[in-house]
């Protein structure tokens, strides 16, 4: 077997980030060198605490955890707390974790850990890019040392879950997007449309979470409140975002097709902040920077959702 992918993954756990983090628990093809948190979905003291149990859980506190950003670069913003719970996993009163994080900050994570993997570490950003963005004003050259930067994050066509046209995590800090998409030369983006054509059937889901493993029924917990209110409001699938980051992060054969193009934040202040810009038609001259997933095997996705979740 080759040696594992060292895998860096920065987040604001949240539900879809913890499956997304059990996914990457379940996988052995990469060796989890940290987990850089950071505010959004809900408040940094929920988002680390969430992280932290969520290892306990799954039995992977040999994971450390680095305590990031609590707040975006230069603007309020509001989290998701009507979706996934007042602390992110749903209110469902878990026992703290008896660890905490280390002492070093995230940002200073980063850059550490792209040294000590330069050249074949895979960054996965999954919330708000403020870490990120910190960690590239401490050190411009970081993106010469990453292999490869997924990205949850965006709306290529301009469906928004947070504004009419903007996705969640790049309107929480759209300074910070801002600031990566132009530091990296290039790099892979999963964006709400993507997630909108590969939903979870709920029906599935519910079918996969009754399986009995132990973390299969603490995932069904956090949760249970988040697909509730999906359900609701969305129809008969779960639109689980950063689970669909990190399948390609980690299986890029999945990918059926996808798209490269320059792309660009809007950064006004108005109904058109955090909006992500996308030059389908190449009008502007500028470089082809991300690479935006179209279309994943679904069946695939399916599979590894259900195995992270101890469902087979």
């Amino acid at each position: 077997m080759p040696d594992p992918i060292p895998l860096l993954i920065d987040t604001d756990p949240g539900v879809d980030d913890a499956l997304a983090l059990l996914m990457a628990f379940d996988d052995p093809a990469h060796e989890i060198v940290g987990l850089t948190i950071a505010a959004g979905n809900v408040g940094l003291r929920h988002t680390v605490a969430n992280a932290l149990k969520l290892c306990e859980v799954a039995g992977r506190e040999d994971v450390p955890v680095f305590a990031g950003c609590a707040a975006p670069l230069l603007h309020a913003a509001p989290d998701a707390a009507y979706v996934h719970g007042q602390d992110g996993f749903g209110d469902t009163g878990y026992a703290p974790c008896a660890r905490s994080a280390a002492q070093e900050h995230a940002a200073l994570a980063i850059l550490r850990l792209s040294h000590a993997h330069a050249g074949r570490l895979l960054l996965v950003a999954l919330g708000p890019l403020t870490n990120l963005a910190l960690a590239l004003k401490l050190d411009p050259t970081l993106p010469q040392r990453i292999d490869r930067l997924v990205v949850m994050g965006g709306s290529v066509r301009g469906r928004g879950n947070i504004t009419p046209a903007a996705e969640f995590n790049v309107y929480f800090d759209p300074e910070a997007a801002h600031l990566v998409f132009e530091a990296f030369p290039r790099f892979d983006l999963a964006d709400w449309d993507a997630t909108l054509e590969h939903g979870l059937p709920h029906a599935q889901v519910e079918a996969w979470l009754a399986a009995g493993s132990a973390l299969g029924r603490f995932f069904d917990g956090i949760s249970r409140q988040t697909r509730e209110w999906s359900a609701d409001r969305r129809g008969d699938r779960w639109f689980a975002a950063d689970a669909l980051a990190m399948a390609w992060a980690l299986a890029p054969e999945g990918a059926v097709e996808l798209a490269e193009r320059p792309l660009e934040v809007c950064l006004e202040r108005g109904p058109a902040r955090g909006t992500t810009i996308v030059d389908w038609n190449r009008q502007t001259g500028r470089a082809d920077i991300a690479r935006i997933l179209v279309r994943y095997d679904q069946a695939a996705f399916e599979q590894r959702v259900r195995r992270a979740l101890a469902a087979g």
